[in-house]
């Protein structure tokens, strides 16, 4: 048999439980499917599972934070939070997640701001051992498989021997957002749903940097970590460090308030936070006049970098000490629009609230369940990405399990 473009297509092949798309998300479902007892194929369209994940940890692999769940859950917003027993009901929160990695051979530190890593920082061997769990369960890895839509009641695939279908059971989605399309979230699959009646945010960059035009003197900060400042940006407030690069702004300080920044909030900088304004302004007072305005700045601020900020962003400058302190603790953060979904490492938007059960089931789509960047919520870097991935993925993994309830294999 081949289809209208001439490739070979075999016959729908049956499955149990069908997992589409390896990274977190989906291999969690994977793990609780197989765990039960299901037979489990994984459909990922990359030559290999996980590459965002792996991507991620190259620079350290931020688990999940060590805080209490009641915090940790504030941080996130969108579907998830409005589904019942997301995090809390299903108990899958940081302390969960820590049990779970350690349950896989890795030995995990705590920051000093409450961040959680695995001792040797990287996500590899933590795959590693991810994956040979969940071969040992019986989990059937299918690379290059790249899904294409429904044909009729089946599951369409695009495979290097040609078209396959296969009719699953359930079914549970794990096909990522929008960012970082180059790693295999592309969100080609948004009209499939849409045409079934699944309702979809349109989405958004999250956790992504800002575009700023500097000026020519700011070219010798390019690479630098800005340290010891402080953001606002609406209700949203980060004391963490962020990078000044030739393109604007980015890193883990700019991404805790970004969301606001990206919504339309003004940003400030806190370029002093552990000063008040008198005793910046006495200081400022104090140095030597004798100084350029730079140097000046240097010796109060402590750093060329914050001190250059203050320049870029606070021209003309006050010449007055109270009204140069004001400005060095609240200078605003000037941009030029936030950096778009192909330099972002999270997505806003996705799959609504009102198309998901309980359980993250579709509910135009029965036997179907979605977890991970597909759905509508965001969060920031922190841990609280990776986890809520997890979390989710074990949610709609344990509702298929429930709906497969009479084909487990005992």
């Amino acid at each position: 048999m081949h289809d209208a473009s001439g490739q070979p297509v075999s016959g729908p092949e049956a499955v149990e439980a069908l997992i589409i798309g390896a990274g977190p998300a989906g291999l969690m479902a994977a793990e609780v499917l197989a765990g039960q007892g299901i037979g489990v194929v994984i459909a990922e369209a990359m030559p290999t599972p996980a590459r965002k994940f792996l991507m991620a940890g190259k620079s350290g692999l931020n688990l999940t934070k060590d805080e209490d769940l009641e915090s940790f859950a504030a941080r996130f917003s969108g579907a998830l939070p409005q589904t019942p027993g997301y995090l809390s009901k299903k108990e899958f929160g940081p302390t969960e997640v820590m049990g779970w990695v350690r349950g896989l051979g890795i030995e995990l530190f705590t920051g000093s701001t409450g961040r959680v890593f695995p001792v040797g920082m990287k996500g590899s061997p933590l795959l590693r051992a991810w994956l040979a769990r969940l071969a040992g369960l019986g989990v059937e890895m299918r690379t290059r498989w790249r899904w294409t839509g429904f044909e009729g009641g089946d599951w369409r695939f695009e495979t290097a021997d040609g078209v396959r279908l296969l009719r699953p059971q359930a079914v549970v989605l794990g096909l990522g957002g929008a960012s970082w399309p180059r790693l295999g979230s592309d969100a080609a699959w948004i009209p499939w749903l849409a045409e079934r009646g699944v309702q979809i945010a349109p989405f958004r960059p999250a956790n992504m940097g800002f575009h700023v035009k500097w000026s020519a003197a700011m070219d010798r900060h390019f690479g630098q970590a800005v340290k010891g400042v402080a953001l606002t940006a609406g209700a949203l407030a980060s004391r963490g460090e962020w990078v000044v690069t030739a393109k604007g702004i980015e890193g883990g300080g700019v991404y805790e308030v970004c969301a606001a920044i990206r919504d339309g909030a003004t940003a400030q900088v806190d370029l002093a936070p552990d000063l008040t304004v008198a005793e910046l302004a006495r200081k400022f007072a104090q140095a030597p006049t004798k100084l350029s305005v730079g140097n000046r700045l240097r010796r109060v601020l402590g750093d060329p970098l914050r001190a250059a900020l203050l320049m870029e962003w606070g021209r003309p400058l006050p010449s007055d000490p109270a009204a140069l302190a004001g400005l060095a603790k609240t200078l605003p953060l000037r941009h030029d629009g936030a950096m778009g979904l192909e330099r972002a490492i999270s997505s806003a938007g996705g799959i609504m609230a009102e198309s998901l059960t309980d359980e993250l089931e579709l509910r135009a789509l029965p036997g179907v369940f979605a977890a991970g960047e597909m759905l509508d919520w965001e969060a920031p870097t922190g841990g609280y990405l990776l986890t809520g991935c997890l979390a989710s993925g074990r949610l709609a993994g344990q509702g298929a399990a429930t709906r497969l309830g009479g084909s487990v294999r005992h």
